[in-house]
């Protein structure tokens, strides 16, 4: 089994300094844009059959962080929400349960006192998300909030705004920082690759997080127009295999954001196997981001079981 430990030691000379950090990070292949794409739109054409379909339902609703990160939250949406996490489909007890609940660090105790006793974690945005735009001790002690009410796992955001003016070291730093801060949780980095603009700087940002210590990569906030995409999350499989081979210390990915159908998340199961193999289709290696995602694959198994589509009253809204 690959080692979980941080990798930053491996990389002590390139991150000694700015310069030693841009210079390895300018000096990643650049990404055959054209080529990416075509891989992803190809991989996404393959079919399954039903018993490898039924399969990839239970697979894709055990890999899902059932998010709700909106300013009108309350308790009682966020104790719904992790309840509906536990038993996704109350009519059948052999529906897997969700991975994680995602939410803001205040909803952290509500969603714990739900699930105690319950195997799904409880995942908390924290470092001012989504902009990311606060002082680091603002971001610290934003982490350190949701560790102390209970979170598992931490979904840091990058400054996009360093980041793209090629400050890579403070990106770095910020990142070591809040690994620091989140303790035994899991740290999940996301780059909002919507606004890194090219995929060069995508795979700048996935090795820069890798370095730093990220336990999983994530795409997206989910609150920007271009989210998880099958070519961004293609590229960042491709990043996290690559630094296995190189380091033999393992990372997830997390796609999140506009992901809504089943058969969007079996593309990406695909991607999954086609690319970095079975050591990462498990959830303590791939997660969905996702609020909607849910009900459709509930949908679809209720039809794998039945023959036919529930009615519309079958599963919650949301």
């Amino acid at each position: 089994m690959p080692t979980t430990a941080s990798a930053a030691p491996a990389f002590a000379d390139v991150t000694a300094s700015e310069n030693a950090l841009r210079r390895f990070l300018h000096g990643l292949p650049g990404v055959d844009a054209v080529g990416l794409e075509a891989r992803a739109a190809s991989l996404g054409t393959r079919s399954i059959k039903t018993t490898a379909k039924a399969y990839a339902i239970d697979l894709a609703i055990s890999m899902i962080d059932l998010t709700t990160l909106e300013g009108a939250d309350t308790p009682g949406k966020v104790r719904a929400l992790a309840a509906k996490a536990v038993n996704p489909d109350p009519t059948d007890r052999t529906t897997p349960t969700t991975a994680a609940v995602c939410v803001y660090p205040d909803m952290v105790a509500t969603a714990k006192e739900v699930l105690k006793g319950s195997a799904v974690k409880v995942a908390s945005v924290a470092t001012a998300f989504p902009a990311g735009r606060a002082a680091l001790p603002v971001k610290l002690a934003d982490t350190r909030d949701a560790v102390a009410a209970g979170a598992d796992e931490i979904d840091m955001v990058i400054d996009r705004g360093a980041f793209l003016a090629g400050n890579y070291m403070k990106v770095y730093e910020e990142i070591r920082a809040v690994k620091d801060a989140s303790g035994e949780a899991r740290l999940k980095v996301i780059f909002e690759t919507g606004e890194l603009s090219t995929y060069d700087n995508i795979r700048r940002a996935s090795w820069l997080g890798m370095m730093a210590g990220a336990d999983f990569i994530k795409t997206s906030t989910g609150k920007v127009a271009v989210n998880a995409t099958p070519a961004n999350t293609l590229l960042m499989l491709e990043a996290v295999r690559d630094f296995r081979a190189q380091t033999g210390v393992q990372i997830g990915v997390k796609p999140a954001g506009g992901i809504r159908t089943t058969k969007d998340a079996v593309k990406f199961l695909v991607l999954v196997n086609e690319t970095v193999g079975e050591d990462w289709l498990d959830n303590h290696w791939f997660r969905f981001g996702a609020s909607s995602l849910l009900n459709d694959l509930l949908m679809q198994r209720q039809k794998l079981a039945t023959g036919r589509y529930s009615g519309p009253d079958y599963v919650t809204v949301d």
